[in-house]
């Protein structure tokens, strides 16, 4: 598996989109390849840096949560061996070293516009609501609750998916009316019973699954499927089981030490939070890339491949 960091791709295959982070080709009229690139984006801004190895765990670890999950919901994975799929599509073999564990072979969905959010515990956006409000997007919550106390039973808390810019949390009626009844059912059902396994998974590796956020769509044949990445450092808040005090704000396994960063410029006025970012030192990139890798070995119990020396 390559180590050299990858921000974008150009492959002889029909490109549907761009996001942040991926870069998302058609594969015949029923697959798509989703190629996670090193890109990372903090604020809503897309940083000129890249992560290395970054794209390779999103991949990877979404893979390893796709498959434990045979048989509890069903997902659009078909492959997540590069190997496999560059032998599956010939095209891509001069970019083989190139893409090496960062390439997802996947079913086409009609994707809902709804980032599927559950929060376990109250923490990021929802701790700063429900501190000035004592409710979460209007809805009234239990009085006295602490940053970062676990939610019995945990919040489903949708959002709509932004193009650009803060995606915005809606009501589950809001919901309802966008993708209908059936659908919003069906996409919290499969969500809540995702994080319930995700969380009982993740715990015996003493890993806190804070909240996270799916994406669903719906199949040719009808189905509705958990599509996009699974539970990883960019879809979720990793906390460690040992250090998790209530009351106070958690260390995550993910992007912190580029947030901290840009918050520092932020306050120094050097930075106004939009586009273009200010430069990474290099410091902050090596930082960030550790807890990318460290949130993988801890969930899955075994190193990245090829990072052992990293």
């Amino acid at each position: 598996m390559t180590t050299t960091p990858m921000r974008g791709s150009d492959l002889p295959l029909p490109l549907i989109g761009r996001g942040k982070v991926r870069d998302i080709y058609a594969v015949g009229d029923e697959q798509l390849l989703l190629v996670t690139t090193d890109r990372i984006s903090a604020f809503d801004v897309v940083m000129d840096e890249t992560i290395p190895m970054k794209g390779a765990v999103l991949t990877q670890l979404s893979a390893w949560w796709f498959n434990a999950l045979e048989g509890v919901v069903p997902h659009h994975m078909i492959s997540a061996d590069s190997g496999a799929i560059v032998a599956r599509i010939p095209a891509l073999l001069p970019w083989r070293d190139e893409l090496a564990g960062r390439i997802m072979l996947a079913r086409r969905t009609a994707v809902f516009p709804i980032e599927c959010v559950i929060r376990g515990y109250i923490s990021g956006s929802a701790w700063k609501d429900y501190a000035q409000s004592g409710a979460l997007v209007g809805e009234k919550l239990p009085p006295g609750l602490v940053e970062s106390q676990e939610l019995s039973p945990p919040i489903f808390s949708p959002a709509t998916k932004a193009e650009s810019g803060h995606d915005e949390n809606i009501t589950v009626a809001r919901m309802r009316a966008i993708v209908g009844d059936e659908v919003a059912a069906g996409c919290e059902r499969m969500a809540r019973e995702v994080y319930g396994f995700g969380v009982r998974r993740a715990r015996d590796n003493g890993i806190i699954i804070a909240d996270t956020k799916f994406e669903f769509g719906r199949a040719s044949d009808g189905r509705i499927l958990l599509i996009d990445e699974v539970m990883t450092p960019d879809s979720s808040r990793f906390w460690a089981v040992d250090s998790y005090k209530p009351g106070e704000r958690q260390a995550s396994f993910d992007k912190q030490p580029l947030r901290d960063y840009l918050e520092g410029e932020r306050r120094a006025g050097r930075w106004n939070g939009e586009a273009p970012p200010p430069p990474l030192p290099a410091d902050v990139v090596a930082a960030t890339a550790r807890r990318y890798l460290e949130a993988f070995r801890r969930i899955t119990g075994s190193d990245l491949p090829g990072t052992t020396a990293l």
